[in-house]
């Protein structure tokens, strides 16, 4: 076989992957599972918002990777059938980049904007007007012939969705008229998910089965659905297609997943922890296990803190008896 054709094989099956991820995804607010706070207030303002015939106030939602930012967002912009446009902080470089978007959006229109927390802050404070007066205020030209001109927007909605509330400015986050937070998942919400996308993937799977991956996915549908999708690999190579404890065992071990959840990576920084009888800070963990400090204080760290595995304290992180025992 040639590059070529292994490079259109890689190819398709990553479009595979993306087609498979996005039929997992609920397609109403109705069948999304988990979350009933966040859930019932979306559900009464939408309402609220389409009996008024206005767009929805603009959102923001917060909490840790794969609990369903990106999905409640669309779900948004379906419930209030209004476009969607989609983008992220870090791709807004420099406000043109956001002018360009804001003046395609038609009235009630959804931008979703992802990983909001790391938007410059240039282009950030060109939201504070679009937000709150529909208009931005472009400059033209330099020196002496500069001149700004005044563009009236749609009223739009903007959704916002970070793993950092901390980091965006008070002023920015005062624009938002719905702060949701989205907690990690109970291991029955979980179940529920794993036995939804198993049916949609055609893939059979026993209650036990079932149970094993929703306790070790971290509280996250994203984990579960991963994990389930390398389970029917498993399944459809060394069994007969169908998942039963068995074969969810032997996939969680070929994964690296241990009986309390934990990766290779998390074992690493709990190591890391454990040979230092002082405080470890941030900077050195991620040099230890290489890795990038925000990667692991945003998808690594909360796992181990809620498990009680590790604290933060002033000083750096520490390892807790819970968590040597982990390693044991």
């Amino acid at each position: 076989m040639s590059d070529a054709d292994e490079q259109l094989l890689d190819g398709h099956s990553r479009r595979l992957e993306v087609e498979y991820e996005t039929a997992l995804r609920p397609r109403t607010l109705a069948e999304f599972v988990g979350q009933r706070g966040v859930i019932e207030n979306l559900s009464v303002f939408i309402a609220a918002a389409r009996g008024r015939g206005e767009p929805l106030d603009h959102i923001l939602f917060s909490g840790m990777p794969g609990l369903g930012k990106t999905t409640l967002a669309n779900l948004v912009s379906h419930e209030m059938q209004v476009g969607m446009h989609a983008t992220s902080g870090p791709a807004l470089e420099r406000a043109g980049d956001l002018v360009s978007l804001l003046t395609n959006l038609g009235r009630g229109d959804v931008l979703f904007i992802d990983e909001i927390h790391r938007m410059p802050k240039a282009v950030e404070e060109y939201l504070y007007s679009a937000m709150e007066d529909w208009h931005i205020d472009i400059v033209l030209d330099t020196g002496p012939a500069a001149r700004s001109v005044r563009v009236t927007l749609q009223h739009f909605t903007l959704i916002g969705a970070t793993t950092r509330e901390g980091l965006l400015s008070a002023p920015f986050r005062a624009r938002f008229g719905v702060l949701e937070r989205l907690d990690p998942y109970p291991v029955e919400d979980l179940e529920t998910i794993v036995t939804r996308s198993a049916k949609l993937l055609g893939t059979p799977i026993d209650a036990a089965a079932t149970i094993l991956v929703a306790q070790r996915s971290r509280g996250t549908p994203r984990v579960a659905n991963r994990i389930l999708k390398r389970l029917r690999d498993v399944a459809q190579v060394k069994g007969d297609g169908r998942i039963d404890r068995a074969v969810a065992e032997q996939g969680l071990r070929m994964l690296g997943i241990d009986a309390h959840g934990l990766t290779e990576l998390d074992r690493r920084i709990l190591q890391c922890l454990a040979r230092s009888d002082t405080p470890v800070g941030l900077k050195t963990v991620a040099v230890a296990v290489g890795e990038e400090e925000d990667t692991i204080e945003d998808t690594y760290e909360p796992h181990l803190i809620r498990q009680g595995l590790i604290q933060k304290t002033p000083r750096g992180r520490v390892i807790t008896q819970s968590g040597k025992q982990a390693l044991a």
